[in-house]
């Protein structure tokens, strides 16, 4: 992630003046504010002001006291505002380095990782304090999630990483999808892969389909590591963490796979390791057409218009949130969860049960997939039009959202997208794949500037983005898709999932940075070169114009001389 330089130094120059301007600005009104009964205080600034005064013709510095003196009686307001405001400045401190650290760190919180990268270009001491900034972890929090591996948290080891460096390697890391890639694929279904689930943390892919098996592969070598036994209906939904797999299928049914200690691989599909390793849940009277898991709860969603949560402990549904049409797709988020049911979408209390609030008739048509942002502020759907929208819900306590942009890059319907910073991928049944960077649209919670609608308003769908980049190649429907690791994963109705592998693309962008820094040196070095050889030329070439107008000069005067001698001695 490379950050511009460029006016930067300005920086603390416009915080500092600001800092400054603003307490000259509150002085001031307190001084207008003041009764003429009760001019103490405006005596005392003025004394304040005089022993200044009398400080500043010590030291020598004559100039700036001519211009602190009041004109008592009859000074006007406008002098006292010019006197309080240089007395402001020269008691309160002129740079950012001489404010409070605390202060300091409160002016950085307010910047965004570019503005804070930006800043650290302007000094030592403040590439110091922003890179630092605990504020970088908040970034890569938001962005990411907080990394699983304790080693990366940057507690002072020369090995470890501050959150800088993480999140400025996570940010380049992210624009590789728009470079070269290679395409892998994994062959094993005997028919349609209807669901995929990568779980990037353990290289982990997981795929089932209308074969009713649900398969295991390794997301580096690209091998199938198990399979699970016949599972009689077609398999609709999979989600998976390190310590829980599950499945849905048309029978209603959840099947459940615990992981399993000593297994490199986490799971024994086939049972061999542990027979209590797998187990079914029920209560679902259709089919299971969506699953997700949380650190303590399993969300179902299915064919039945309900949405069931289970408790991961006891194996209980804790709760039932009923819909009036299908559920297409559901994404939980903290305290909430969002679904789809039918054209419309719908964001749940999950706690209490109770409905915050129902985007109606997001699409013309029903709306198959859900995506959310890590923070949980944004909601993507796709829907049978071939349209993908995005919406800001983090203001649910007044019942309203907001819609941010819309796209259209799909001519048939959209059945599944995936969401990793800052990246929306999309799967339809055109058998293409887009790309979305939403990294522009992801404005922090102090920008406003997307148009508020209300919970019974309509989706303007007069606000079209384009896509950032289309992935072509497939003959036929794409059912699922899911992206991590440097790689996006898909399958359709071929039954062959198809891996986009964009890992080597990181190091050819690195390669071709530092060739395109070799070259800018380079070039540098021979405009260097160039100017200093004209230099020198320009010299020679003064040298050899001062020295032939001389010697032109001696040729003139010899002539003006014989002439005269010639006219002498016709006289």
């Amino acid at each position: 992630m490379a950050f511009e330089c460029q006016g930067g130094s300005h920086v603390s120059e416009i915080l500092s003046a600001f800092v400054v301007d603003s307490l000259g600005e509150r002085i001031h009104s307190e001084v207008q504010i003041s009764d003429p009964a009760e001019n103490c205080g405006v005596e005392h600034l003025e004394s304040k002001v005089f022993d200044l005064e009398t400080t500043v013709e010590e030291t020598g510095k004559s100039e700036h006291a001519s211009e602190l003196k009041f004109k008592k009686g009859n000074s006007s307001l406008h002098d006292r505002k010019e006197v309080l405001s240089h007395g402001v400045v020269s008691c309160f401190p002129q740079s950012l380095t001489d404010l409070p650290p605390a202060l300091v760190s409160e002016i950085l919180n307010c910047l965004d990782p570019k503005e804070l990268g930006i800043v650290s270009c302007v000094s030592t001491l403040f590439q110091r304090l922003a890179s630092e900034h605990y504020a970088w972890k908040e970034f890569y929090r938001e962005r990411w999630g907080l990394p699983g591996a304790p080693a990366l948290l940057g507690s002072g080891c020369s090995n470890e990483k501050s959150w800088k460096e993480l999140f400025v390697e996570r940010d380049f890391k992210s624009r590789t999808f728009m470079g070269r890639y290679k395409i892998e694929y994994l062959y094993g279904h005997t028919e349609a892969v209807r669901t995929v689930f990568l779980l990037a943390s353990a290289k982990l892919l997981f795929t089932a389909g209308y074969d009713s098996t649900v398969r295991m592969w390794d997301l580096e070598e690209g091998l199938s590591l198990s399979s699970s036994r016949p599972l009689g209906c077609t398999m609709r939904a999979v989600a998976a963490d390190t310590k829980l797999l599950v499945a849905g299928g048309t029978d209603g049914f959840i099947q459940c796979w615990r992981a399993v200690e000593g297994i490199p691989h986490l799971f024994d599909l086939r049972g061999h390791q542990s027979q209590d390793s797998e187990f079914r849940l029920w209560e679902h009277v259709g089919a299971v057409t969506s699953l997700a898991l949380d650190l303590s709860k399993i969300y179902s969603g299915s064919w039945d218009m309900t949405v069931r949560i289970w408790d991961r402990t006891s194996l209980k549904c804790l709760r039932v949130l009923r819909h009036s049409d299908w559920i297409w797709g559901l994404v939980p988020h903290d305290t909430t969860v969002a679904t789809s049911s039918g054209s419309d979408v719908y964001v749940w209390d999950i706690n209490s049960g109770t409905l915050m609030t129902v985007i109606q008739n997001a699409h013309s048509g029903n709306a198959y997939s859900l995506a959310r942002s890590h923070t949980g502020d944004f909601l993507f759907t796709g829907g049978e039009d071939g349209a993908i929208h995005m919406f800001e819900i983090s203001h649910l306590m007044d019942r309203d959202f907001s819609h941010v942009a819309s796209w259209i890059p799909h001519s048939g319907p959209v059945y599944a997208l995936a969401f990793e910073f800052p990246w929306l991928v999309s799967a339809s049944a055109d058998g293409q794949l887009a790309l979305v960077d939403v990294r522009k649209l992801l404005r922090t919670k102090k920008s406003t500037s997307a148009k508020k609608i209300l919970k019974t308003g309509s989706v303007d769908r007069t606000k079209v983005e384009p896509p950032q980049r289309m992935l072509h190649g497939f003959s036929s429907d794409l059912f699922s898709v899911d992206i991590g690791a440097d790689r996006i994963v898909c399958g359709g109705e071929e039954g062959v999932v198809r891996i986009w592998n964009f890992s080597q693309a990181l190091e050819i962008e690195r390669r071709a940075r530092a060739l395109r820094g070799i070259r800018l040196e380079n070039r540098m070095r021979r405009r260097r070169l160039q100017i200093e050889m004209n230099s020198k030329g320009g010299r020679t070439d003064q040298c050899s114009v001062a020295a032939k107008n001389s010697v032109n000069g001696d040729r003139n005067s010899v002539w003006h001389s014989k002439r005269g001698m010639s006219g002498k001695l016709k006289a």
